[in-house]
């Protein structure tokens, strides 16, 4: 049985999690997804069963896009709203004036570090295996190319916006880095892929709609 299967991930599970629950539902062994979402994420999860697991990196080298909710004055361990939460002590009362200007720095070909949370590999450990055993390794900046970052509301202290990027770039690190521009803090407090190459939302199903 070779199918790509578009899933809209729920919240609070791993994008491994549905590949398991994939192969249960279809009762084979060779399942595999196309491009991580973090427990957190929701939406485009591409699963690839049979044969189509062969393609996993044609599908992994296409752009993402996603809608987002940046939280202001505060920080995450993680980046996101799984790790532990800290205030920053600084006010998040920022104009929208400025709130665009510190996104307008971030679109084109930009350099990011990849979080300390995270699934690069160094010495052939994964970053977020070292980080859980408070050993944080600061990989050299990779170069990514933010296409479209546009923000869609202001409800301080949320800021709402979408973004399309290339392969590689974590949004979780490009929150952090819009709260340290704006000199508050801030982390990715929700997150759901709308897009996933050629994949968009409007061809994902629920979990439970897989069938043989």
């Amino acid at each position: 049985m070779d199918k790509i299967i578009i899933i809209d991930k729920p919240k609070g599970i791993t994008s491994h999690d549905v590949v398991d629950f994939v192969r249960r539902r279809l009762k084979m062994r060779k399942v595999g997804h196309a491009g991580t979402l973090d427990p957190m994420a929701t939406g485009v999860l591409v699963i690839l069963t049979g044969s189509c697991t062969k393609r996993s990196d044609e599908f992994l080298n296409g752009d993402k896009e996603y809608e987002c909710e940046l939280t202001l004055g505060a920080r995450s361990d993680t980046g996101d709203a799984e790790g532990k939460i800290v205030s920053s002590g600084i006010s998040y009362d920022i104009k929208p004036v400025v709130i665009e200007k510190a996104f307008k720095a971030f679109l084109g070909t930009i350099d990011q570090v990849p979080p300390a949370y995270s699934a690069v590999r160094h010495n052939g450990k994964k970053l977020y295996e070292l980080a859980r055993k408070g050993i944080f390794i600061k990989k050299e900046p990779r170069k990514i190319t933010i296409k479209k970052l546009e923000i869609t509301g202001i409800a301080l202290p949320k800021v709402f916006f979408k973004v399309a990027c290339s392969k590689g770039t974590y949004v979780r690190q490009l929150a952090c880095d819009i709260g340290e521009a704006l000199g508050c803090g801030a982390y990715l407090s929700a997150l759901r892929r709308t897009r996933s190459g050629s994949f968009g939302i409007e061809e994902a199903i629920a979990m439970d709609s897989v069938c043989a």
